[in-house]
């Protein structure tokens, strides 16, 4: 659920909310929570957009009409929010060569530009990404950081568009997070070590460095998205997930805990260089407080995740 002060202003408030990449993980979690809190209202005040025309089904098992993203210029709606998540992301960056990704991502990206001009948009969310940050880092892969680099072109992008329209862009870094929809179970090692607790397997650590990550819940990132734009009519503000910073192994920990799992294997550490994928943990816990969000645990945050992983892999 949403924050309840913030699902209260959603359901009071007259914005038609639009999902630009609504099949993915941030999409469908997000339609999700806007379900919860509009209940029957959502078809009327939530339009959906993806890469192609399907149908989204939801953990209710209420099932919404995706558009093609070409039609989003085309919508007939008032006083539009709209929340940019269309992007591909850092797995098709391994296996499109650049020239194929980087032409994909710009269409992407022009199509919701031209429709945030062409349409009433109040304001806007840009889902960017931790992976801003891995753009000069030697130790950093290719694909994250071409994936980076795209994602600090739409930040440009779309805060050039804010200043010059004079309305609202929310641009987050999204480091790392938890809750129903996640996907690509394999990419994620809270997923993996989820899925393992409920095996009632050992969790195994294999990464032969200190690895260091921070979770937020998607619940928790929503209800903040949708405070920050509802704050003011103008301007561009920038933030980072946080979270609380732990190395993999007390992750790890954590998940065998709140699960009563098998216990964890950690893999000897034999390189020096550790691996760090977390924002400013304070500037973001500040956002939370200044905005009335209450930050989710990371053992609650578990049984979420583990709650949604339970139905899909029973």
């Amino acid at each position: 659920m949403l924050e309840p002060a913030v699902a209260r202003l959603l359901a009071e408030g007259e914005q038609h909310i639009v999902l630009a990449g609504a099949g993915g993980w941030l999409g469908l979690a997000t339609l999700d929570l806007l379900e919860k809190a509009l209940g029957d209202r959502l078809d009327a005040r939530v339009s959906c957009y993806g890469s192609a025309a399907r149908t989204l089904t939801l953990q209710s098992g209420r099932q919404v009409v995706q558009a093609p993203l070409t039609e989003l210029p085309k919508l007939q709606a008032q006083r539009i929010w709209l929340f940019h998540f269309a992007f591909l992301t850092k797995d098709r960056a391994e296996t499109l060569s650049e020239e194929a990704y980087r032409a994909a991502n710009d269409a992407i990206s022009a199509t919701v530009l031209t429709a945030a001009r062409a349409l009433p948009v109040e304001a806007l969310f840009v889902a960017s990404s931790g992976a801003v940050t891995k753009i000069d880092d030697p130790q950093a892969s290719p694909a994250m950081r071409l994936y980076g680099e795209m994602k600090l072109a739409d930040e440009r992008r779309f805060a050039a568009w804010a200043e010059e329209s004079g309305r609202r862009a929310v641009i987050g870094r999204i480091f790392n997070i938890t809750g129903p929809y996640i996907n690509k179970h394999a990419a994620y090692a809270i997923a993996n070590f989820i899925l393992d607790a409920l095996a009632q397997r050992p969790i195994a650590v294999r990464a032969p460095r200190e690895v260091f990550r921070a979770y937020v819940a998607i619940r928790e990132l929503v209800s903040l998205i949708l405070a920050m734009m509802a704050a003011e009519a103008s301007g561009v503000v920038h933030f980072d997930t946080g979270g609380t910073v732990l190395e993999l192994g007390a992750v790890a920990a954590a998940v065998a805990e709140a699960l009563g799992g098998a216990g964890v294997e950690r893999a000897a550490v034999t390189e020096a260089v550790a691996d760090r994928y977390a924002g400013d943990g304070a500037a973001y816990a500040a956002l939370l407080a200044h905005y009335g969000i209450t930050p989710v645990p990371l053992d609650v945050q578990i049984h979420e995740t583990a709650g949604f992983l339970r139905g899909r892999h029973s």
